[in-house]
């Protein structure tokens, strides 16, 4: 119990060197990785059974070689394709906004350090540390926060890329249950 109470002290005093901006930075990381960790759970659960119902639908159509079979293949698709990317561009604005955040911690803190150089009349390091330590925890953690978005958004995207080609796959314009040209190699 104690460790955790240690832990819970350091984090405050990191909170308190980091300055204001460094709350901003956290809420940004956790509700990032909260929308990595939904998608991640819907690509490994809830994908499947909407690639599962778009197959049937398509396996149920009769005719699969027409301008309508196409259309609809589309659509299926699509519909898929949205559930797929649906908090992605989220995803990406997160990770995108994230060194920003740092880089506005980085402006303040060094606003701090101006104000402690005008009060000591040309600055002491003493006076200087507080506002130093407030520009680069935040800028640390707006980098942290970009690069473990970036390497989740990378393993959702490649994930999501996959079940599209697989769904895409699945999908074939020439399969049809009667007796089609097409079926057996010929020409449409």
């Amino acid at each position: 119990m104690n460790s955790v109470l240690d832990m819970l002290n350091d984090l405050q005093q990191l909170a308190d060197m980091g300055g204001p901006v460094l709350l901003f930075i956290v809420v940004l990381i956790l509700l990032l990785w909260l929308l990595l960790v939904e998608r991640l759970i819907y690509y490994r659960g809830t994908l499947r059974g909407d690639m599962a119902q778009c197959i049937d639908v398509w396996q149920q159509r009769v005719d699969r070689h027409s301008r309508r079979a196409r259309q609809v293949r589309a659509a299926l698709l699509a519909e898929v394709d949205e559930r797929i990317d649906r908090f992605v561009p989220m995803i990406k604005t997160l990770v995108a906004i994230a060194p920003l955040f740092g880089l506005l911690g980085t402006v303040t803190g060094m606003i701090g350090v101006f104000e402690a150089m005008g009060l000591a009349d040309g600055g002491g390091a003493r006076a200087m540390s507080s506002g130093v330590s407030r520009a680069t925890i935040p800028t640390m953690a707006g980098m942290v926060a970009a690069l473990s978005g970036l390497i989740g958004l990378t393993a959702i995207d490649r994930l999501g890329r996959g079940a599209k080609a697989q769904l895409a796959n699945s999908l074939l314009m020439n399969e049809s249950l009667g007796s089609d040209p097409t079926a057996q190699g010929g020409k449409p």
